[in-house]
């Protein structure tokens, strides 16, 4: 379907943030495929549907609406779909020997490790995205070649560098998941450059959907098997308000 016939309903409203928002009561179909609006001022938005009207832009977003002008949008980007995995312990999962010896390598709670497989290639290892990540734990070749990966697409290599690399930002960032999650989206820089979770739909997203499914699989997880974890507590995760724009 072309970009200006994609159906949309509701009405405009709120302004907030330069863009004309308002949230629906209506209920939407999840579509097949969905895409990020890339912004002059960075900012990226996750876009079920949109219109193109007289020079704007009106835009189906998560609970609403947005209107925002043509020139304002540097690129309309495809989003990387995966099907969510199911929610399973560990021991039933694929991969799952592999995802034990790095969890006790590195001293990650294997759920975690897990959660963020699932999140990046749902447990695909030829996956690839759009940034050239690849594997399971969606590594960029640089950081796989610093961590010593020679074949990326390998399980065992994948995750064993993909878990190092967690490691080394829990210890960064003295086990904030929020802050390791959304670095290992969007990178050390933008972290760094916000001192928070970047202020991206995509990567407050998906922290979001990465501690939720965490959180999940620690709850259905026997509490007699339950992995030595690097990070907070079940309670201190579960209980530790996002920061501000998460």
């Amino acid at each position: 379907m072309s970009a200006a016939k994609r159906p949309l309903r509701g009405s405009l409203g709120t302004v907030v943030a330069g863009l004309t928002i308002t949230f629906a009561c209506a209920s939407f179909a999840t579509p097949t495929r969905a895409e990020y609006f890339v912004l002059r001022s960075g900012q990226r938005l996750h876009v079920s549907g949109y219109q193109l009207i007289d020079g704007k832009y009106r835009l189906q977003i998560e609970g609403g609406f947005a209107e925002m002008q043509a020139e304002d949008v540097v690129a309309i980007e495809p989003e990387e779909v995966f099907v969510s995995a199911p929610r399973v312990v560990t021991a039933k999962k694929p991969y799952s020997e592999l995802i034990q010896a790095a969890a006790s390598r590195y001293n990650v709670d294997a759920e975690l490790i897990a959660s963020v497989i699932a999140a990046e290639s749902n447990f695909d290892p030829k996956a690839i995205s759009r940034r050239n990540a690849r594997g399971l734990m969606q590594l960029l070749p640089q950081t796989a070649a610093r961590l010593g990966v020679h074949n990326i697409f390998d399980p065992a290599e994948n995750i064993d560098a993909g878990t190092h690399y967690l490691s080394d930002l829990l210890l960064l960032y003295k086990n904030d998941l929020a802050l390791t999650l959304a670095a290992y989206n969007a990178g050390l820089l933008r972290v760094q450059q916000y001192g928070r979770v970047p202020p991206f739909a995509e990567t407050q997203l998906y922290v979001r959907k990465v501690r939720t499914a965490y959180a999940k699989r620690k709850a259905a997880q026997p509490v007699a098997s339950k992995a030595v974890a690097a990070t907070p507590s079940d309670a201190a995760v579960m209980a530790t308000t996002p920061p501000a724009g998460s």
